[in-house]
Protein backbone atom coordinates (compact mmCIF):
# COMPACT_ATOMS: atom_id res chain seq x y z
CA UNK A 1 0.00 0.00 0.00
CA UNK A 2 1.26 3.46 -0.88
CA UNK A 3 -1.47 5.40 0.91
CA UNK A 4 -4.70 4.86 2.85
CA UNK A 5 -7.05 7.85 2.99
CA UNK A 6 -10.26 8.22 4.98
CA UNK A 7 -13.29 9.07 2.82
CA UNK A 8 -16.12 8.83 5.35
CA UNK A 9 -16.56 7.36 8.80
CA UNK A 10 -16.90 3.89 7.28
CA UNK A 11 -14.97 4.04 4.00
CA UNK A 12 -11.39 4.47 2.83
CA UNK A 13 -9.52 5.02 -0.41
CA UNK A 14 -6.52 2.75 -0.92
CA UNK A 15 -3.66 3.61 -3.29
CA UNK A 16 -1.49 0.69 -4.37
CA UNK A 17 2.24 0.75 -5.01
CA UNK A 18 2.61 -1.51 -8.05
CA UNK A 19 6.15 -2.83 -8.66
CA UNK A 20 7.61 -1.44 -11.89
CA UNK A 21 8.09 -4.92 -13.35
CA UNK A 22 4.35 -5.63 -12.95
CA UNK A 23 3.02 -2.26 -14.14
CA UNK A 24 1.87 -3.62 -17.51
CA UNK A 25 -0.31 -6.25 -15.86
CA UNK A 26 -2.32 -3.58 -14.07
CA UNK A 27 -3.41 -1.44 -17.01
CA UNK A 28 -7.16 -0.99 -16.74
CA UNK A 29 -10.25 0.51 -18.33
CA UNK A 30 -12.49 2.91 -16.38
CA UNK A 31 -15.11 1.05 -14.34
CA UNK A 32 -13.10 -2.15 -13.85
CA UNK A 33 -12.35 -3.73 -10.48
CA UNK A 34 -9.60 -5.53 -8.56
CA UNK A 35 -9.93 -8.73 -6.54
CA UNK A 36 -7.95 -8.51 -3.29
CA UNK A 37 -6.72 -11.49 -1.29
CA UNK A 38 -5.57 -11.61 2.33
CA UNK A 39 -5.22 -14.33 4.96
CA UNK A 40 -6.98 -13.35 8.17
CA UNK A 41 -7.24 -15.59 11.21
CA UNK A 42 -5.87 -18.53 9.26
CA UNK A 43 -8.50 -18.18 6.50
CA UNK A 44 -8.08 -16.81 3.01
CA UNK A 45 -10.50 -13.99 2.20
CA UNK A 46 -11.07 -12.50 -1.24
CA UNK A 47 -13.15 -9.46 -2.11
CA UNK A 48 -13.59 -7.32 -5.21
CA UNK A 49 -13.40 -3.52 -5.16
CA UNK A 50 -13.86 -1.09 -8.04
CA UNK A 51 -11.08 1.17 -9.22
CA UNK A 52 -11.93 4.82 -8.62
CA UNK A 53 -9.04 6.47 -10.49
CA UNK A 54 -9.00 7.40 -14.16
CA UNK A 55 -6.69 5.11 -16.21
CA UNK A 56 -3.41 6.97 -15.74
CA UNK A 57 -0.09 5.05 -15.55
CA UNK A 58 0.91 4.57 -11.94
CA UNK A 59 -2.55 5.43 -10.58
CA UNK A 60 -4.26 2.41 -9.04
CA UNK A 61 -6.81 3.18 -6.33
CA UNK A 62 -9.91 1.50 -4.92
CA UNK A 63 -12.46 2.49 -2.31
CA UNK A 64 -13.49 0.09 0.46
CA UNK A 65 -16.68 0.70 2.42
CA UNK A 66 -17.20 -1.17 5.67
CA UNK A 67 -20.08 -3.65 5.34
CA UNK A 68 -22.10 -4.69 8.36
CA UNK A 69 -20.57 -8.03 9.34
CA UNK A 70 -18.05 -7.81 6.50
CA UNK A 71 -14.83 -9.37 7.77
CA UNK A 72 -12.58 -8.12 4.98
CA UNK A 73 -13.99 -4.59 4.77
CA UNK A 74 -13.90 -4.20 8.56
CA UNK A 75 -10.27 -5.32 8.68
CA UNK A 76 -9.39 -2.96 5.83
CA UNK A 77 -11.03 0.06 7.44
CA UNK A 78 -9.50 -0.63 10.84
CA UNK A 79 -6.08 -2.04 10.00
CA UNK A 80 -4.89 -1.10 6.50
CA UNK A 81 -1.95 1.30 6.55
CA UNK A 82 0.70 2.44 4.11
CA UNK A 83 3.24 -0.34 3.68
CA UNK A 84 0.77 -3.21 4.12
CA UNK A 85 1.36 -5.97 1.56
CA UNK A 86 -1.67 -7.63 -0.02
CA UNK A 87 -2.32 -9.87 -3.04
CA UNK A 88 -4.02 -8.02 -5.89
CA UNK A 89 -5.31 -9.72 -9.04
CA UNK A 90 -5.17 -8.01 -12.43
CA UNK A 91 -8.05 -5.63 -13.30
CA UNK A 92 -11.23 -7.24 -14.59
CA UNK A 93 -14.80 -6.32 -15.43
CA UNK A 94 -17.08 -5.17 -18.26
CA UNK A 95 -18.69 -2.19 -16.49
CA UNK A 96 -16.85 0.15 -18.83
CA UNK A 97 -17.03 1.95 -22.15
CA UNK A 98 -14.85 3.45 -24.87
CA UNK A 99 -14.90 7.19 -25.53
CA UNK A 100 -13.59 8.64 -28.78
CA UNK A 101 -11.75 11.98 -28.47
CA UNK A 102 -14.24 13.66 -30.83
CA UNK A 103 -17.33 12.02 -29.31
CA UNK A 104 -20.40 14.11 -28.54
CA UNK A 105 -22.39 11.83 -26.28
CA UNK A 106 -24.43 11.98 -23.10
CA UNK A 107 -23.73 9.42 -20.37
CA UNK A 108 -25.80 8.97 -17.22
CA UNK A 109 -25.43 6.99 -14.00
CA UNK A 110 -27.77 6.14 -11.14
CA UNK A 111 -25.90 4.77 -8.14
CA UNK A 112 -26.21 4.26 -4.40
CA UNK A 113 -23.59 4.17 -1.65
CA UNK A 114 -20.29 2.62 -2.68
CA UNK A 115 -21.77 2.09 -6.14
CA UNK A 116 -20.27 5.47 -6.96
CA UNK A 117 -16.75 4.01 -6.94
CA UNK A 118 -16.53 2.72 -10.54
CA UNK A 119 -18.52 5.73 -11.73
CA UNK A 120 -15.82 8.05 -10.37
CA UNK A 121 -13.39 6.41 -12.77
CA UNK A 122 -15.89 6.52 -15.63
CA UNK A 123 -16.93 10.14 -15.12
CA UNK A 124 -13.36 11.38 -14.79
CA UNK A 125 -12.33 9.52 -17.95
CA UNK A 126 -15.36 10.43 -20.05
CA UNK A 127 -15.31 14.14 -19.21
CA UNK A 128 -11.57 14.38 -19.87
CA UNK A 129 -11.74 12.46 -23.15
CA UNK A 130 -13.84 14.89 -25.17
CA UNK A 131 -15.00 18.49 -24.64
CA UNK A 132 -18.36 17.55 -26.16
CA UNK A 133 -19.32 14.75 -23.77
CA UNK A 134 -21.80 15.18 -20.93
CA UNK A 135 -22.26 13.11 -17.78
CA UNK A 136 -25.28 13.10 -15.45
CA UNK A 137 -25.06 11.42 -12.04
CA UNK A 138 -27.88 10.64 -9.60
CA UNK A 139 -26.23 9.55 -6.35
CA UNK A 140 -28.20 8.18 -3.38
CA UNK A 141 -26.93 7.95 0.22
CA UNK A 142 -28.41 7.79 3.70
CA UNK A 143 -27.02 11.13 4.92
CA UNK A 144 -24.58 13.78 3.73
CA UNK A 145 -21.94 12.26 6.02
CA UNK A 146 -22.16 9.01 4.04
CA UNK A 147 -21.34 10.54 0.66
CA UNK A 148 -18.11 9.04 -0.65
CA UNK A 149 -15.92 11.33 -2.77
CA UNK A 150 -17.96 14.38 -1.77
CA UNK A 151 -15.13 16.85 -2.40
CA UNK A 152 -13.96 15.11 -5.57
CA UNK A 153 -17.48 15.25 -7.03
CA UNK A 154 -17.71 18.95 -6.19
CA UNK A 155 -14.36 19.57 -7.88
CA UNK A 156 -15.52 17.65 -10.95
CA UNK A 157 -18.63 19.83 -11.06
CA UNK A 158 -16.53 23.01 -10.74
CA UNK A 159 -14.22 21.85 -13.53
CA UNK A 160 -17.07 20.91 -15.90
CA UNK A 161 -20.06 23.04 -14.80
CA UNK A 162 -21.98 22.75 -18.06
CA UNK A 163 -21.13 19.12 -18.79
CA UNK A 164 -21.41 17.39 -15.40
CA UNK A 165 -24.85 17.30 -13.79
CA UNK A 166 -24.83 16.05 -10.18
CA UNK A 167 -27.93 15.20 -8.14
CA UNK A 168 -27.55 14.08 -4.52
CA UNK A 169 -30.41 12.04 -3.02
CA UNK A 170 -30.53 11.45 0.76
CA UNK A 171 -32.78 8.75 2.21
CA UNK A 172 -32.47 9.58 5.92
CA UNK A 173 -31.84 13.29 5.86
CA UNK A 174 -34.18 16.05 4.76
CA UNK A 175 -33.19 18.15 1.76
CA UNK A 176 -34.76 21.42 0.62
CA UNK A 177 -36.58 19.65 -2.20
CA UNK A 178 -38.72 16.59 -1.50
CA UNK A 179 -37.61 15.26 -4.89
CA UNK A 180 -34.18 14.51 -3.43
CA UNK A 181 -35.36 13.31 0.00
CA UNK A 182 -36.14 9.62 0.43
CA UNK A 183 -35.44 6.28 -1.15
CA UNK A 184 -35.42 6.01 -4.93
CA UNK A 185 -38.69 4.19 -5.57
CA UNK A 186 -40.67 3.91 -8.80
CA UNK A 187 -42.38 7.30 -8.35
CA UNK A 188 -39.20 9.20 -7.52
CA UNK A 189 -37.32 7.51 -10.35
CA UNK A 190 -40.12 8.48 -12.72
CA UNK A 191 -39.72 12.11 -11.64
CA UNK A 192 -35.97 11.97 -12.27
CA UNK A 193 -36.44 10.51 -15.74
CA UNK A 194 -39.11 13.04 -16.63
CA UNK A 195 -37.41 16.19 -15.40
CA UNK A 196 -33.68 15.56 -14.80
CA UNK A 197 -32.29 12.88 -17.10
CA UNK A 198 -34.62 12.01 -19.96
CA UNK A 199 -34.02 8.44 -21.17
CA UNK A 200 -33.89 9.22 -24.87
CA UNK A 201 -31.39 12.05 -24.36
CA UNK A 202 -28.85 9.57 -22.98
CA UNK A 203 -26.57 7.43 -25.14
CA UNK A 204 -25.30 5.08 -22.42
CA UNK A 205 -26.42 4.30 -18.85
CA UNK A 206 -24.49 3.00 -15.84
CA UNK A 207 -26.31 1.59 -12.82
CA UNK A 208 -24.53 0.41 -9.69
CA UNK A 209 -25.90 -0.38 -6.25
CA UNK A 210 -28.10 -2.87 -4.41
CA UNK A 211 -30.18 -5.41 -6.31
CA UNK A 212 -33.55 -3.69 -5.85
CA UNK A 213 -32.32 -0.34 -7.17
CA UNK A 214 -30.50 -1.83 -10.14
CA UNK A 215 -33.49 -3.97 -11.08
CA UNK A 216 -35.90 -1.03 -10.73
CA UNK A 217 -33.82 1.24 -12.95
CA UNK A 218 -33.21 -1.45 -15.57
CA UNK A 219 -36.90 -2.34 -15.79
CA UNK A 220 -37.97 1.30 -15.89
CA UNK A 221 -35.52 2.16 -18.66
CA UNK A 222 -36.60 -0.88 -20.66
CA UNK A 223 -40.25 0.15 -20.29
CA UNK A 224 -39.25 3.59 -21.55
CA UNK A 225 -37.85 2.05 -24.72
CA UNK A 226 -34.15 2.11 -23.85
CA UNK A 227 -32.38 -0.89 -25.37
CA UNK A 228 -30.44 -3.28 -23.12
CA UNK A 229 -27.31 -2.55 -25.16
CA UNK A 230 -27.39 1.02 -23.82
CA UNK A 231 -27.52 -0.04 -20.17
CA UNK A 232 -24.59 -1.33 -18.13
CA UNK A 233 -25.06 -2.44 -14.56
CA UNK A 234 -23.00 -3.79 -11.70
CA UNK A 235 -23.96 -5.22 -8.32
CA UNK A 236 -21.77 -5.19 -5.22
CA UNK A 237 -24.25 -7.38 -3.33
CA UNK A 238 -27.56 -8.89 -4.36
CA UNK A 239 -29.46 -8.04 -1.15
CA UNK A 240 -31.68 -11.02 -1.92
CA UNK A 241 -32.58 -13.27 1.02
CA UNK A 242 -33.50 -16.09 -1.36
CA UNK A 243 -30.08 -16.12 -3.04
CA UNK A 244 -28.09 -19.27 -2.21
CA UNK A 245 -24.88 -18.76 -0.28
CA UNK A 246 -21.68 -19.17 -2.24
CA UNK A 247 -20.45 -22.72 -1.84
CA UNK A 248 -16.73 -21.94 -1.78
CA UNK A 249 -15.15 -23.97 0.97
CA UNK A 250 -18.06 -26.37 1.44
CA UNK A 251 -16.62 -29.84 2.11
CA UNK A 252 -17.65 -32.50 -0.41
CA UNK A 253 -16.99 -36.21 -0.05
CA UNK A 254 -16.32 -37.92 -3.38
CA UNK A 255 -16.95 -41.66 -3.69
CA UNK A 256 -16.44 -42.78 -7.28
CA UNK A 257 -18.47 -45.95 -6.64
CA UNK A 258 -21.57 -43.76 -6.28
CA UNK A 259 -20.98 -41.91 -9.54
CA UNK A 260 -19.14 -38.67 -10.27
CA UNK A 261 -18.96 -35.73 -12.62
CA UNK A 262 -15.51 -35.07 -14.05
CA UNK A 263 -14.48 -31.43 -14.23
CA UNK A 264 -11.63 -30.52 -16.57
CA UNK A 265 -10.29 -26.98 -16.50
CA UNK A 266 -7.45 -24.91 -17.92
CA UNK A 267 -5.87 -22.01 -16.04
CA UNK A 268 -2.72 -20.12 -17.04
CA UNK A 269 -2.09 -22.68 -19.77
CA UNK A 270 -2.08 -25.64 -17.37
CA UNK A 271 -4.87 -28.25 -17.43
CA UNK A 272 -6.21 -30.20 -14.45
CA UNK A 273 -9.10 -32.52 -13.61
CA UNK A 274 -11.15 -33.14 -10.49
CA UNK A 275 -14.14 -35.34 -9.68
CA UNK A 276 -17.26 -34.24 -7.82
CA UNK A 277 -20.01 -36.42 -6.37
CA UNK A 278 -22.93 -36.97 -8.72
CA UNK A 279 -25.63 -35.61 -6.39
CA UNK A 280 -23.59 -33.04 -4.44
CA UNK A 281 -24.42 -30.03 -6.65
CA UNK A 282 -20.89 -28.86 -5.97
CA UNK A 283 -19.86 -25.87 -8.03
CA UNK A 284 -17.05 -26.04 -10.56
CA UNK A 285 -15.17 -23.43 -8.51
CA UNK A 286 -15.44 -25.36 -5.27
CA UNK A 287 -14.20 -28.56 -6.92
CA UNK A 288 -11.38 -26.84 -8.81
CA UNK A 289 -10.06 -25.21 -5.63
CA UNK A 290 -9.43 -28.67 -4.17
CA UNK A 291 -6.66 -29.25 -6.72
CA UNK A 292 -5.53 -25.67 -7.45
CA UNK A 293 -5.61 -22.94 -4.84
CA UNK A 294 -5.00 -20.17 -7.39
CA UNK A 295 -8.32 -20.56 -9.24
CA UNK A 296 -9.71 -17.00 -9.55
CA UNK A 297 -12.73 -15.96 -7.49
CA UNK A 298 -13.79 -13.22 -5.11
CA UNK A 299 -17.45 -13.05 -4.05
CA UNK A 300 -18.53 -16.67 -4.74
CA UNK A 301 -22.05 -15.29 -5.09
CA UNK A 302 -22.47 -14.67 -8.81
CA UNK A 303 -21.95 -10.93 -8.50
CA UNK A 304 -18.38 -9.94 -9.38
CA UNK A 305 -17.55 -12.16 -12.38
CA UNK A 306 -13.99 -12.90 -11.25
CA UNK A 307 -14.55 -16.67 -11.64
CA UNK A 308 -15.72 -16.42 -15.27
CA UNK A 309 -14.65 -19.23 -17.59
CA UNK A 310 -15.68 -20.48 -21.01
CA UNK A 311 -17.61 -23.75 -21.19
CA UNK A 312 -15.75 -25.75 -23.83
CA UNK A 313 -17.51 -29.10 -23.48
CA UNK A 314 -20.44 -30.56 -21.55
CA UNK A 315 -23.42 -28.89 -19.89
CA UNK A 316 -23.91 -27.01 -16.64
CA UNK A 317 -26.68 -25.40 -14.62
CA UNK A 318 -25.94 -21.87 -13.41
CA UNK A 319 -27.90 -20.85 -10.30
CA UNK A 320 -27.39 -17.09 -10.38
CA UNK A 321 -25.87 -14.56 -12.77
CA UNK A 322 -25.48 -10.91 -11.93
CA UNK A 323 -22.19 -10.41 -13.77
CA UNK A 324 -22.29 -11.80 -17.31
CA UNK A 325 -23.78 -9.87 -20.22
CA UNK A 326 -26.14 -11.66 -22.69
CA UNK A 327 -23.44 -11.71 -25.37
CA UNK A 328 -21.03 -13.40 -22.95
CA UNK A 329 -23.61 -16.09 -22.24
CA UNK A 330 -24.13 -16.61 -25.97
CA UNK A 331 -20.38 -17.11 -26.38
CA UNK A 332 -20.43 -19.86 -23.76
CA UNK A 333 -19.13 -18.10 -20.65
CA UNK A 334 -20.30 -19.21 -17.21
CA UNK A 335 -19.71 -18.20 -13.60
CA UNK A 336 -17.93 -21.19 -12.09
CA UNK A 337 -18.99 -20.21 -8.56
CA UNK A 338 -22.62 -20.75 -9.61
CA UNK A 339 -22.29 -23.55 -12.17
CA UNK A 340 -22.93 -27.24 -11.44
CA UNK A 341 -22.13 -30.00 -13.97
CA UNK A 342 -25.18 -31.68 -15.51
CA UNK A 343 -23.26 -33.90 -17.93
CA UNK A 344 -20.87 -36.72 -17.09
CA UNK A 345 -17.89 -34.50 -17.88
CA UNK A 346 -17.44 -30.78 -18.37
CA UNK A 347 -14.49 -28.74 -19.58
CA UNK A 348 -14.00 -25.05 -18.86
CA UNK A 349 -11.22 -22.66 -19.82
CA UNK A 350 -10.37 -19.78 -17.49
CA UNK A 351 -7.91 -18.41 -20.07
CA UNK A 352 -10.46 -18.00 -22.88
Amino acid sequence: MREVRKLTEDSIEVTFAVPDELAGEYDYAPGQYLALRKELGGRELRRSYSICAAPVPGELRVAIKRDLGGEFSTWANESLTAGTVIDVMSPQGTFTTTVAPDASRHYAAIVAGSGVTPVMSLARTILAASPSTRFSLVYSNRTAQDVMFLEELAELKDRHPSRFALFHVLTRERRISDTFSGRIDADRLGTFLEHLVRPHDVDEWFICGPFELVQLVRDTLEDAGVSREQVRFELFTTDRPDRPEGSHGRPVVVDEREGVHTINFTLDGVSASVATALHSRETILNAALRVRSDVPFACAGGVCGTCRAKLVDGTVEMDENYALEPEELERGYVLTCQSHPTSEAVTVNYDA
